[in-house]
């Protein structure tokens, strides 16, 4: 018998370890991406422009679920004209041929939510120019769903961490300088309880949700994605330092040096306006997760572990 065939539109931080959750589960993986590169051995890779309807088809030809993990350089402009298209292809080309369509995304179209706790029903709320994208986006989906234009079901996540996180808050800026026994940089307040997910948890997640069957869905559409308990950025800064061997000093960027550094530097400036996500509690509930699916979030201790372990890896040269 054929194995079932899962096509995954990007392999970056979590396209990649999505892949190889799914050729563990005894899937045929299809990774769909835009440039020649790094991808899990025993996977099919199809390289094109997502941003072209007729390309997503024909990616998706043969396909039982279509994962879009896919999210373009950290720039609104550049949001504001790739997110809707990424979204209505895969709509398309997920619905044509008959595809469950599973959709990672974050929470910036939440918006300030009063350091209450989030979960499927926290209101739509943004307050940022990225969350607005995102926000319009995910309304096109949801509707879509509802509509019975696609079968699709979206699992949400909070800050990255972990092995190929270089682009996170605990990726290359923080650990260049740990690893040479320097301070860590934060970018927001390191003593306000935030919610960091661990990336291979996101990627088994979306898997979970992708191989579930209708049943275990129960025709729901949001799902957040399993996490870690919430913690300070401090304290995880602690929990790295038994694998790190050493204490990691903690510098704290105040936010008038963020808006000064925003004048000159292009990150800094895109990255200055989510930084109200560290101004009060940031805490995901993903108690619906756990009580419908039986996977659950990697030790804290072993997670710490494995993103020193890539770290080392990584930065180290």
């Amino acid at each position: 018998m054929d194995k079932e065939l899962h096509v995954v539109f990007g392999s970056g931080q979590v396209g990649y370890p999505l892949a190889e959750k799914l050729l563990e589960s005894g899937k045929r993986v299809r990774v769909v991406k835009r440039s020649q590169g790094d991808v899990p051995e025993g996977t099919e890779t199809m390289l094109g422009d997502a941003t072209l309807e007729s390309f997503c088809h024909e990616a998706c030809v043969g396909a039982s679920v279509v994962y879009h993990c896919m999210n373009p350089a950290y720039d609104t402009k550049l949001w504001a004209a790739t997110l809707p298209r990424y979204m209505d292809n895969l709509i398309a080309a997920a619905s044509k041929v008959g595809a469950r369509l599973v959709v990672l995304d974050n929470l910036y179209m939440l918006g300030h939510t009063g350091g209450k706790p989030m979960n499927e029903d926290t209101p739509v709320n943004p307050c940022s120019k990225k969350g607005a994208i995102r926000a319009k986006v995910a309304a096109r989906l949801f509707e879509a769903q509802r509509s019975g234009e696609v079968r699709a079901v979206c699992g949400r996540a909070a800050d990255f961490y972990g092995p190929r996180g270089s682009l996170t808050m605990f990726g290359e800026y923080f650990w260049k300088p740990v690893l040479a026994r320097k301070a860590g940089m934060s970018l927001g307040n390191a003593d306000t309880v935030h919610t960091y997910h661990y990336i291979p948890d996101v990627a088994h997640g979306l898997a979970t949700l992708g191989c579930a069957t209708d049943e275990q869905l129960g025709g729901q559409a949001l799902w957040m994605l399993p996490c870690q308990p919430a913690v300070t950025t401090r304290e995880m800064v602690r929990r790295l330092e038994p694998a790190v061997g050493h204490t990691i000093p903690l510098n704290v960027m105040p936010s008038f040096m963020m808006n000064l550094l925003g004048l000159f530097v292009p990150m800094v400036r895109e990255i200055k306006e989510m930084a109200y996500q560290w101004d009060e509690p940031f805490i995901v509930d993903d108690s619906r997760f756990r009580e419908r699916f039986t996977m659950r979030p990697i030790r804290e201790d072993e997670a710490a572990r494995t993103t020193v372990e890539w770290a080392r890896q990584t930065y180290s040269r």
